[in-house]
């Protein structure tokens, strides 16, 4: 049972499901689309980096999976719990995955996520999405937080947090579990604001 709120929701219920997940762009002619069914292959296969299977320890098996985690995508955007974009170049061309999670419409707190293709990293593609996810978060859709953290041995995608314009806030001690056992985890935020 929830105790009623003694302030105003940061964003009130239903103002996110009431519309589509939005298409947004970035520059470089990124554009981050909801995920398609005819991108399983390209998600399934993105799982087979060793880079992203070390970095992610939730793996789909099969491309069967990947699309019932697409329909999963679908129902946490109506139930405004989450949201997952493909990172493609000019629509088409999958080049990464960026999400926000764990949504806390109340505060307009949200966690995010994301990874690239082996082919696209070093182009700036993660930092770009990441920032383009983050200006429609904390703009139009009304958050006011967003965070995320990385293990601190993963120095790639510490830099596309601070590239995108979050801080680093400090280390949470042996917080998660990767393919080699206990990391240590760097706490990193944007909020609305930030320059």
């Amino acid at each position: 049972m929830r105790s009623p709120l003694s302030t105003p929701p940061a964003i009130p219920a239903g103002t996110l499901a009431a519309a589509p997940q939005p298409v947004l762009s970035a520059p470089g002619d990124l554009v981050l689309r909801p995920w398609e069914t005819s991108d399983a292959p390209a998600f399934h296969a993105a799982y087979q980096d060793p880079a992203i299977r070390h970095w992610h320890t939730r793996q789909p098996a099969s491309e069967d999976q990947v699309r019932q985690w697409f329909a999963q995508y679908r129902r946490n955007w109506a139930q405004e719990t989450g949201a997952s974009w493909a990172v493609t170049r000019d629509g088409d061309e999958v080049l990464g995955r960026v999400a926000i999670g764990s949504l806390n419409l109340d505060d307009g707190v949200a966690g995010c996520g994301y990874w690239v293709l082996p082919a696209a990293r070093g182009a700036g593609v993660a930092p770009r999405a990441l920032a383009a996810v983050s200006a429609w978060a904390l703009g139009d859709a009304g958050f006011h937080r967003l965070y995320l953290d990385h293990s601190t041995r993963n120095q790639a995608s510490c830099r596309v947090a601070v590239k995108a314009g979050f801080r680093l806030e400090g280390t949470k001690r042996s917080d998660a579990v990767h393919s080699d056992g206990r990391h240590d985890m760097h706490m990193h935020a944007r909020i609305r604001g930030d320059g």
